[in-house]
C-alpha cells in the first residue's frame, strides 16, 4: 500500500467543526466529536463574554484603563495591520473614548488595500498614527533563514517583531495596557502541533544562527525572562483582548466598517500582507498539508458564526488561481531576491518541525507546572504573563 493511500485511509475529520487528521495529534470521542471542540466546551467558553456579562467586565477594564492612564498622554496602545480585527478593535476604542498610542510595523510587505484600510480608519477616528518600519535587509535575512529551516510558521519574522515593537513602544511611552485584537469568535481553535509560539526568541534566534547571514541588529526581540516576568510583574503591564467582551461577529464588523469609512475586505484572512497571503495559501498547503481556513472556520462554527455545511462548501474553493498565485510568486521572488528556482528547491526540501532548533518549551512547561501549584495553593486561576 502506497504512502498516500494509507493516508487517505487514515483521513478523518470532525462531525463538529472541519478540524481533520492533517493535525497529527488530534483525538476524537465516540462520536466524531475532536479534542479542539471539546476544549472549547471545556475550557475556551468559560473566558468569552459576548453577552452582558462581558459588556460589566468590559465596563471594568475601562476604568481601570483610563484611571491608570489619567495623567499620561496616552492611557493605552493599541497596533493597527489594517486587518478586520485590529481596524475594529481601533473603531470600537475610539467609540469608548480611550487615548490610544496607535502603532504599525512595516515589515515591507503591506498590500496597497492594507495601507488604503490604515488611513481611513486613523483618519475616521482621529488617531495620530506612528509607524515603525522594520531594517529590511535584517528582515529579509531573516525570512531567507526561515525558509531554509523549512519549518511551517514561516510568519514568525513578521509576527514576533510585531509584538516586540508593541511592548517597546508600551515601555517607552510607559503605558501598561496593550490592547490587541486576538479574539475567541474567529481564533479560539488552532492546532498546536502546526508550529510553536510566535513570541518564542530563543526558536527565532537558533534559526537564525543556522541559516542566519549577517547580524540582526536593529530587530526588536523579547526574551523569554520579559515576556513572563519583566512586563507583567515589574513594568505591571497587561495585554487585553476587548473583542471577548462583546458580540463581535466578523462579517459584522466588516459591514460597519464599510458603511462607517470604506473600508474594504482582503478576500481572505491575513490577505493585509502580501507574504502571509502567500504562506498561509500557498507554502503551507503545498509542503505541509495545513489549510489554515480549517481552524479559522471550526472557530467560528463553535462560536455560532458559521455552520459547517458553509464551512465544508467554503474549503471546496480554491486557495488561489493560477495567474494570481503565479503573480505573487513571481513579486515574492524579486523582493527578496532569489531565483524562481531557489523557491522551488525551497518548497521541495525536507520540511522540519520548529522543535529540531533550541527553542523555549521547556522553560514554559517548568512556568505553568509553578503557575498550576500556586493556582491549587491559593484557589484560584493565576494569569503569569502579560
Amino acid at each position: 500500500m502506497t504512502m498516500q493511500k494509507t493516508l487517505q485511509n487514515n483521513y478523518r475529520i470532525c462531525t463538529r467543526c472541519v478540524m481533520d487528521t492533517t493535525d497529527p495529534e488530534i483525538t476524537f470521542d465516540k462520536v466524531g466529536v475532536c479534542n479542539h471542540c471539546r476544549h472549547f466546551d471545556e475550557v475556551t467558553s468559560k473566558s468569552w463574554f459576548p453577552n452582558e456579562e462581558g459588556a460589566r467586565r468590559l465596563s471594568v477594564i475601562l476604568d481601570s484603563i483610563r484611571a491608570d492612564g489619567k495623567h499620561q498622554t496616552y492611557d493605552c496602545i493599541i497596533g493597527l495591520s489594517g486587518g478586520v480585527d485590529s481596524c475594529y478593535l481601533a473603531l470600537k476604542v475610539n467609540e469608548w473614548k480611550l487615548r490610544p498610542l496607535v502603532v504599525h510595523v512595516d515589515a515591507g510587505w503591506n498590500s496597497e488595500l492594507a495601507v488604503a484600510n490604515i488611513e481611513k480608519v486613523v483618519k475616521h477616528c482621529g488617531y495620530h498614527l506612528h509607524t515603525h518600519v522594520v531594517d529590511w535587509v535584517e528582515m529579509r535575512n531573516l525570512q531567507l533563514a526561515y525558509l531554509r529551516a523549512g519549518i511551517a510558521n514561516q510568519d514568525v519574522p513578521q509576527d514576533h517583531v510585531f509584538f516586540a515593537s508593541m511592548y517597546h513602544f508600551a515601555t517607552k511611552n510607559r503605558i501598561r495596557y496593550i490592547l490587541t485584537g486576538g479574539n475567541t469568535a474567529t481564533e479560539c481553535i488552532f492546532p498546536e502541533s502546526w508550529h510553536g509560539s510566535a513570541m518564542d526568541a530563543v526558536n527565532l534566534k537558533a534559526i537564525y544562527r543556522n541559516y542566519g547571514d549577517g547580524r540582526l541588529k536593529t530587530y526588536n526581540t523579547i526574551s523569554f525572562f520579559q515576556y513572563y516576568f519583566w512586563y507583567p510583574f515589574i513594568k505591571k503591564m497587561r495585554t487585553v483582548r476587548p473583542l471577548n467582551y462583546i458580540p463581535y461577529n466578523k462579517e459584522d464588523a466588516i459591514k460597519e466598517m464599510e458603511r462607517l469609512f470604506g473600508w474594504r475586505y482582503y478576500g481572505r484572512k491575513h490577505g493585509e500582507s502580501i507574504f502571509t497571503k502567500l504562506f498561509q495559501n500557498y507554502y503551507l498547503p503545498a509542503k505541509f498539508g495545513f489549510d489554515k481556513r480549517r481552524p479559522h472556520f471550526s472557530s467560528m462554527i463553535v462560536t455560532g458564526q458559521l455552520t459547517r455545511e458553509e464551512a465544508l462548501i467554503q474549503l471546496k474553493e480554491s486557495l488561489y488561481n493560477a495567474q494570481e498565485l503565479e503573480n505573487d510568486i513571481e513579486y515574492f521572488c524579486k523582493k527578496i531576491k532569489i531565483t524562481r528556482k531557489q523557491f522551488e528547491e525551497f518548497m521541495s526540501a525536507p520540511p522540519h518541525h520548529y522543535t529540531d532548533f533550541s527553542n523555549w518549551n521547556r522553560r514554559h512547561q517548568m512556568l505553568k507546572s509553578i503557575q498550576s501549584s500556586v493556582a491549587r495553593v491559593l484557589g484560584r486561576d493565576i494569569k503569569i504573563y502579560s
